[in-house]
């Protein structure tokens, strides 16, 4: 497996891990203001999407589209926005992040500005539905990858 000394995605997990298979992990990312922001990580050190095969590209996506699946069950948002950015990190990651109307940057990206200030009491109540959803995320994933 590739790996770089100075890329944080291959130095750590990059967040709280929630699953793990030899391709990749999901972690859920501690993003301020969005408690049910989530990445599926490639393990190996790769920068580009077309850096992988047909069939592992296939694979990263197939666990994206999991992750989505289970956040809209689980969460009910309004929308779940998906990103593979990687100008800051260039190891090969997708954020899943549920989307609410009420959070701050709403209908802006996370990285935009923000709209309205936070609804604390809002994330904090989501928060509490985390460990709910990682235990489905865990099931979920592991009977796709079975």
């Amino acid at each position: 497996m590739s790996h770089q000394d100075n890329c944080p995605l291959c130095a750590a997990d990059g967040g709280v891990p929630i699953w793990r298979n030899d391709e990749l992990r999901v972690i859920r990312a501690a993003e301020a203001g969005f408690p049910a922001f989530y990445r599926v990580v490639w393990n190996e050190h790769v920068a580009e999407f077309s850096d992988l095969s047909a069939a592992e590209r296939g694979l990263c996506m197939e666990a994206v589209a999991v992750v989505e699946q289970v956040l809209r069950e689980q969460l009910s948002p309004t929308k779940i926005n998906l990103a593979a950015l990687g100008n800051m990190v260039a190891h090969l990651h997708w954020h899943v992040i549920a989307r609410h109307d009420w959070d701050s940057h709403f209908p802006g990206s996370v990285w935009a500005p923000a709209q309205r200030p936070r609804d604390e009491a809002r994330e904090a109540e989501l928060a509490r539905q985390l460990p709910e959803v990682d235990a489905a995320l865990q099931q979920a994933l592991s009977r796709w990858a079975a």
